[in-house]
Order: structure tokens, then sequence, then C-alpha cells
């Protein structure tokens, strides 16, 4: 008992359990093709060890441990609807297993049809360029890249385990991947601070750009290589920092003299950090009592030329601030 058979057979229960709770939350309504993929890649395989917390520290589940017990603990964790924590230095979270829950709903925002050539920025564990090779049929039409060899070199051999054959790529994702240019899609899986011009110029005109940025998720359509707008999904996302070219954000400001009520509300901390300064937190608050605490779907952010901008409600409208 507990050998290798019992933990495919576990992982498989486990998977539709997950899957069904994914269905569950809605993540999928707007493109329900990709609950075949995450009922078909097995999720355990791109995560042979993650970190729990506990007290005081970190608890390492591994697929290998010699506990039948402790083993199945590793099976079942890897199909909770939660992120993973998968690379850990002195402390630091380096790289995780995004929660399926939300990789679904970012994937069905993504709008990904037959033929797409898409970019994911950082390869985290492979899974999601795994889910994308899955659903375009082809594995040539998926490019992932991540900073970091040894993230790109393990996300690889856990492709290959299961049986999927993106194109990895260790680089700079700020800088995209010309050499695998035009993109249709575009998605980054880490958090940035602005958006790289270089993604729409490597994008498709048409095409559709989606990426964490303070603390929300913004999907941008592509007018030409100079030109993309867009506005907030109503979801918070809070994702490890993309390293490399722009990975550095602004400190945030100074709060004082904000009401306490606002300093604890993420709607008022999603307006803050998405101001970058340009507003100051008595300004940003005031914005944000005189619109009723407006919802992340408000906003928006457009790209055109050498400018880059956020708004409320209206690209050319009163509420607009630099976005550099």
């Amino acid at each position: 008992m507990g050998g290798h058979e019992d933990l495919d057979r576990l992982a498989a229960s486990a998977r539709a359990e997950l899957v069904h709770e994914i269905e569950l939350s809605g993540a999928w309504t707007a493109d329900p093709v990709w609950r075949e993929a995450f009922h078909a890649v097995p999720r355990h395989l791109f995560v042979p060890y993650y970190y729990v917390g506990v007290r005081g520290g970190y608890e390492r589940r591994w697929g290998e441990h010699p506990d039948r017990d402790a083993r199945e603990r590793w099976v079942r964790g890897a199909y909770a609807d939660a992120p993973l924590a998968t690379r850990m230095r002195d402390g630091e979270l380096l790289s995780s297993s995004s929660q399926p829950s939300l990789m679904a709903m970012m994937l069905a925002e993504l709008h990904v049809t037959d033929g797409d050539r898409v970019l994911e920025i950082g390869a985290g564990t492979g899974y999601n360029a795994a889910l994308l090779a899955h659903r375009l049929g082809d594995g040539d039409l998926v490019t992932t890249v991540d900073l970091d060899p040894e993230i790109t070199e393990s996300a690889r051999r856990h492709l290959t385990a299961a049986g999927y054959h993106p194109a990895v790529v260790t680089g700079d994702g700020a800088r995209g991947v010309p050499e695998r240019a035009p993109y249709d899609r575009i998605l980054a899986t880490c958090a940035l601070p602005s958006i790289p011009r270089a993604w729409p110029a490597q994008c498709r005109p048409g095409g559709r750009i989606l990426t964490p940025l303070a603390t929300g998720l913004v999907v941008l359509t592509v007018r030409d290589a100079e030109h993309a707008e867009g506005r907030f999904l109503h979801t918070p996302a809070y994702f490890v920092p993309l390293r490399g070219a722009d990975g550095r954000a602004p400190e945030a400001p100074g709060l004082g003299g904000v009401p306490r009520r606002a300093r604890e509300n993420d709607l008022f901390r999603f307006l803050l950090a998405l101001s970058r300064g340009s507003l100051d937190p008595q300004e940003a608050y005031a914005l944000w009592e005189r619109e009723d605490a407006p919802r992340r779907e408000r906003f928006g952010i457009t790209l055109r030329g050498a400018r880059a901008w956020a708004w409320l409600d209206d690209p050319e409208g009163p509420y607009a601030w630099p976005f550099a």
C-alpha cells in the first residue's frame, strides 16, 4: 500500500475535486473549455515539493517522502485551491504556483482561440504553460520565460514529465521574447510596477495582454505596437514580483492624515498603488470618498506612444494621472 499507483489514484480523485471546486467558483464562466485542461493536466507533477507555512517557519512537503501519510498530504495539498510556495531562499519567496481558481479565471479572461500564439511571463513551475499547451493542442504555440535558469530548468523537467513541450526561455520577461514574436496573447504571472513597452510591440493588433498590476489584474487590448488600453478585472491579485528590468516598485507613500477605515480598505490601497505617487494619500482619499470607494473595474491603463496613464472611468476624463 502507499505505492505510486495509490498516489496516482489519489491524485486523480483530488484533481476531480479541484475541478469541481473551480467550477463552483465560476472562474472559467467566460471560457468553459478550460475545464477540460484542468481535468487533464496533473498539477502534482509540477510541484514535486512545496512549502507550507507553520509556526516559526515553513514545512517542506515532497512526493518522495519515505512516510506514506506524508506523501498523501503532499498530493492532497497539490490539489488544494491555494497558492503553493515552490522556491524559497533565506526566507524570501522566489517562485510559487498560483491559486488554481485564479489561474482559471485569468486564462478564461485571456480569450484564447485556436491557433493563438501565447507568451507567458514568469515560468514558475510550468503548470500554467502546460494548461495553455493542452488548450491549444500544440506546445510550439506557447512560450514561457523566466529570468532564473533554475526555475526554467525545473519547469522544463516538469513539462516533459507531464508530456508537454512549449518553448521554455531563460531571459528577462520585461523584454519579452522577440525571436518568437508576434504573439496573440501575453499573460504575466508575476507582479510588475508598469507595463513594459516591449509587450505591445511584440503583439499583433487586436492582441490581448493580461498582467497583475497594483494589486489588481489589468487586461489591455493592443491597437498597434505603441498603443494599448484596457480596464482592470474586479478581483484582487497578489503575485511574486518580476525580477529583472523594470522590476522595482516605488515605495508606498506615507498615510498620515488618512482615516484608519481607508488605510485598511483593500480598494483604497489599490487606488494608492495605482496612483504611484501622482496623487498624495490625502488626494487619493478625497477621490476615493468622492467616488464612493470605486471598485477596480472602474479603473484602466492606457499606453500611447511615449505616454502611459491610469484613469478612472474614462481615459480622457477628469481623473487621470501619469503611469510610467
